[in-house]
C-alpha cells in the first residue's frame, strides 16, 4: 500500500485545507468555474488530526460518495462532474498519480447553512440527549429505549454550521428562520428520503445505516438545492453490521471508532488531553482502521476496492 496522502501543493488557486479534505478553485476546458476536493489521508478525533493518517481512506471515501452520487442521480440534483483526474486541468503527471481515485470536481454552489441530519436510531448524541431529556434534539420520544433502538420513524434533527468548535442542534423553526420555511421544508423532505432510501439498500447488504447527515448547495438558476459534500460514507454515517447488531450497547462502527477507542486508552493513560497536536497512531491501529472501510465499501457496492 502507498503512503498516506496527508498534504497537497498544487499550482491551482484558492486552496483551502479542512481537517481531512483541501480544496481548489479550478477552471475547466469549458470555461466553467469548478471546485476540486480532494480527500486526503488524514483523520480526526475529537476535533483534532492526528499525526498520521489512514493510507487510502481518501480514495475509500471518495468511491463511495462516488457510488451514492450515481445510486440517486435520479433522485436528486448533486453538485459532482467528475472523479477523473484527467478532467482536473493544470496538473502534471506525477501528480495526477498521487490524486487518482481521491478526487471530485464539483459544481460550485452558495452552501446552505444548515446541516441536515437524518436518524433512524437513537445512538451517539442522541442517546445522551434522550437520556438527560426524554428527547432527541427537541423531539420527545417514547420512555424505555434503549442504546441504539431502531426509532419507529427517522428524525430530523437540523444543526446550524458553525465556523469553529461544533455545530449546534437547531429546531426546525429555527432553521426556518434562517433559510425560509420553504426551502427547510424541502431539505427535511429530501434528508427523509434519501436516508429511507439508503438505509433500504443498505439494509438488503448486512449494513444498518444508523444515522447520516448532508449539506446542500444553492446554484445559479438551479430549481433545487444540489446535494453536495460527501454522502452516505463512514465518516458522514454510522454503518453497523446488521448481523452483530445489539440493543442496549455500544454498536461495531464501520468507521473510526477503532481509532477512537485507542486514543481513549491514550488519554486514560495520561498521554494526551485531546488538544492538538493529534498523536501518531500504531499501524496496527491504522490496518484495522482502515480495513473498516474498506469492508464497508466492498458490502455497500458488491466490488473489492485495491489501494
Amino acid at each position: 500500500m502507498a503512503a498516506a496522502v496527508l498534504e497537497t501543493t498544487l499550482s491551482l488557486p484558492n486552496k483551502r485545507s479542512g481537517k481531512v479534505r483541501d480544496l481548489y478553485d479550478v477552471t475547466l476546458a469549458d470555461g466553467r468555474e469548478a471546485l476540486l476536493i480532494i480527500a486526503t489521508d488524514r483523520i480526526s478525533a475529537f476535533d483534532v488530526v492526528m499525526a498520521n493518517g489512514l493510507a487510502g481512506k481518501g480514495i475509500v471515501l471518495t468511491q463511495i460518495s462516488k457510488f451514492w452520487f450515481d445510486h440517486f442521480a435520479d433522485s436528486v440534483p448533486h453538485h459532482l462532474i467528475s472523479t477523473d483526474v484527467a478532467d482536473v486541468p493544470g496538473l502534471n503527471a506525477s501528480e495526477q498519480a498521487a490524486l487518482r481515485g481521491r478526487i471530485m470536481l464539483c459544481q460550485k454552489t452558495d452552501v446552505v447553512p444548515i446541516e441536515c441530519i437524518a436518524r433512524g436510531y437513537i445512538t451517539g448524541s442522541g442517546w445522551k440527549d434522550y437520556q438527560a431529556s426524554g428527547a432527541v434534539c427537541g423531539i420527545r420520544l417514547p420512555q424505555g429505549l434503549k442504546n441504539s433502538d431502531r426509532l419507529a420513524e427517522p428524525l430530523f434533527t437540523p444543526s446550524t454550521k458553525a465556523a469553529t468548535g461544533h455545530d449546534e442542534n437547531i429546531s426546525f423553526a429555527q432553521g426556518a428562520e434562517v433559510v425560509g420555511g420553504e426551502l427547510m421544508q424541502w431539505l427535511q423532505e429530501t434528508t427523509l428520503q434519501l436516508y429511507s432510501q439508503a438505509r433500504d439498500y443498505a439494509g438488503a447488504r448486512g449494513i444498518i445505516l444508523a444515522d447520516t447527515k448532508f449539506e446542500f448547495g444553492i446554484a445559479p438558476g438551479a430549481e433545487h438545492p444540489l446535494l453536495i459534500d460527501e454522502i452516505f460514507t463512514p465518516d458522514s454515517s454510522r454503518f453497523w453490521p446488521a448481523d452483530d447488531w445489539e440493543p442496549g450497547r455500544e454498536q461495531q462502527s464501520f468507521d473510526k471508532q477503532i481509532v477512537r477507542n485507542y486514543l481513549e486508552t491514550v488519554v486514560n493513560q495520561g498521554h494526551w488531553d485531546k488538544t492538538a497536536p493529534g498523536p501518531a497512531l500504531p499501524e496496527e491501529v491504522t490496518d484495522k482502521a482502515i480495513a473498516r472501510y474498506l469492508e464497508a465499501y466492498q458490502r455497500l457496492t458488491g466490488e473489492t476496492l485495491q489501494l
